[in-house]
């Protein structure tokens, strides 16, 4: 039509020639620069489907833990006891409710609401019911005694598993679900626990060592961070901050009063959750801010200077005062560590703790492909896949990729034909990493009504998120978009890296339009909506392609 009007129009000869070299010039660039973006889309719509064969593996083995570990509960009360060798008798608080129970819970909100609304709320009923010992505190049940297993009353063991049940278990929920009877159990828990303790360290017991007692401040220090930002309670917030103080002293500093100090599991969560809590006076109280400073970062400055080896892992345990290794084995829990280090580089820019995250992230492929990080335990892996992952998204070195997806096949093979990791309380972190890493592959998105035939992936590429969804039989349902977690359901400014969170791959924003096409069609709709579930039909063996762009 152009070139017609040009040559009718244009009676200048050299005008007319020039005139439809140009338009013939333009229309070239303009198709020259489609095909590429048409190929980007082939080829992120074939890593969509790529990835989804991934997720869907995930997901069927979470599941399968589900009801593995369903079967093995307890026949007149519903719970699952702690393991299924020396403890099959007995519930515990900072075991079977603080690291598996949590678990069955988060793959049971995904895959199986039937399961979720049914056994797992009757779970958290029965538990509350049976294991409650000081108000709201938990204490071990015995299956066998029909009663507590301990008596008297042992108060630093149900300090202590308070402690671990809220943070190992209860926060994870509070992340992904937000306000839920599993919040209002921690918050009851915490409430209670307040009026037994404040400071951790002023504990006289011989029931809890002293590593443990450093732990119950780290956990503390962490689920007062989150449910201050959840709930604003000032309450949280002082507690926090007195236990802050403690430890931020030059008497008290963990670098400098403990002669052992573990950078695993069980240790390090006093470095995340001090630098938890200076993540929240750092927006809510500047000048206690500022009084923090300097020890957060002397702190941080020795486990560097003495806690790493040369690809820039840490060590298990050290003397942070001579600098002599305790313990030379590698803590699979690097990764926790590093949150707090790349927390306080948000906060302060310190380049050098970035540094440290992109040495040890840059240094897995090559150096610690199928490591025994645990002494062959399956929940090693769990733990130091789910840390990288929680930096990854931070900071996407190519290397760390191919490592995360190598290392979730090794994890993956320890499960049983019945659904059973290893059958102690660490399974369930063999779900909880093998969900993030579906989410991963998902873009965080999930299905309704999901079964082991959906097989549905996602890639993003800057402002855009393409979907592939397919499943052998008929099925409808929707695909629930990923929200802004850390601000919906935990009311935080900023998504620092965390323990326990679960990462935001694509985040939709409720109250933004976005910009969903399937084959031809394309309509604006609500970030609200696209939260709520997008509807979705497929005929058998139909792939649908979708995408959703900012």
């Amino acid at each position: 039509m152009m070139l017609d009007r040009i040559n009718k129009g244009c009676k200048n000869r050299w005008a007319r020639y020039v005139l439809l070299f140009l338009v013939t010039f333009i229309h070239s660039l303009s198709s020259f620069a489609q095909k590429p973006v048409h190929q980007q889309s082939e080829s992120s719509y074939a890593q969509a489907m790529a990835n989804g064969k991934a997720a869907n593996e995930a997901f069927r083995r979470s599941h399968q833990y589900l009801l593995g570990w369903l079967a093995k509960a307890d026949s007149v009360s519903g719970l699952i006891p702690r393991n299924l060798t020396q403890s099959t008798c007995i519930w515990n608080a900072w075991d079977a409710a603080a690291d598996n129970y949590p678990f069955l819970v988060m793959t049971a909100s995904m895959l199986d609401r039937p399961i979720f609304e049914g056994k797992m709320r009757e779970m958290l009923a029965t538990e509350t019911r049976l294991t409650s010992r000081i108000g709201r505190l938990p204490d071990t049940y015995s299956f066998c005694k029909r009663g507590f297993q301990n008596d008297p009353i042992d108060t630093s063991q149900v300090i202590f598993g308070s402690a671990e049940y809220m943070k190992d278990g209860l926060i994870p929920l509070t992340e992904w679900l937000g306000p839920s009877p599993w919040s209002e159990r921690m918050l009851g828990i915490l409430a209670d626990l307040d009026k037994l303790v404040d400071v951790p360290t002023q504990i006289k017991s011989n029931g809890l060592g002293k590593h443990a007692v450093v732990e119950v401040g780290g956990d503390l220090l962490q689920v007062l961070a989150r449910m201050y930002w959840q709930t604003r309670n000032p309450q949280w917030l002082q507690w926090g901050i007195q236990i802050g103080d403690y430890y931020l002293s030059p008497d008290h500093l963990p670098t400098q009063a403990l002669p052992r100090l573990q950078l695993r599991d069980h240790g390090c969560e006093i470095v995340s959750g001090l630098v938890e809590l200076y993540a929240v006076v750092s927006v809510v109280d500047p000048a206690k801010k500022r009084q923090w400073q300097p020890y957060i970062h002397e702190m941080l400055d020795t486990i560097l200077a003495k806690g790493r080896n040369e690809q820039g892992l840490f060590y298990d345990e050290i003397n942070p005062v001579t600098g002599e290794i305790t313990q030379k084995r590698l803590a699979d829990n690097f990764g926790y560590t590093l949150n707090a280090f790349y927390t306080v580089y948000v906060i302060d820019r310190v380049a050098g703790y970035r540094e440290a995250t992109l040495k040890a992230l840059g240094s897995l492929s090559a150096h610690y492909r199928n490591h025994d990080w645990e002494n062959g335990s399956a929940d090693g892996y769990a733990d130091a896949i789910e840390g990288a992952l929680n930096l990854y998204l931070r900071e996407p070195v190519p290397s760390a990729k191919d490592w995360l997806d190598s290392e979730i096949k090794v994890l993956w093979n320890f499960q049983k034909p019945d659904g059973i990791i290893e059958g102690w309380h660490g399974d369930g972190n063999f779900a909880r990493t093998s969900l993030m890493y579906a989410l991963w592959k998902t873009a965080g998105i999930h299905v309704s009504n999901w079964n082991a035939g959906i097989v549905y992936g996602s890639v993003t590429d800057k402002n855009t998120v393409y979907v592939t969804i397919t499943s052998p039989k008929a099925w409808q349902g929707k695909l629930i978009f990923g929200s802004n977690w850390h601000t919906e359901h935990m009311h935080m400014p900023v998504d620092y890296p965390r323990i326990n969170q679960f990462q935001e791959w694509f985040p939709i924003e409720k109250d933004k339009n976005y910009t969903v096409t399937i084959g031809s069609k394309t309509q604006t709709v609500k970030g609200s909506a696209l939260i709520a579930g997008f509807p979705v039909q497929l005929k058998p063996n139909e792939v649908v392609r979708l995408s959703c762009s900012r």
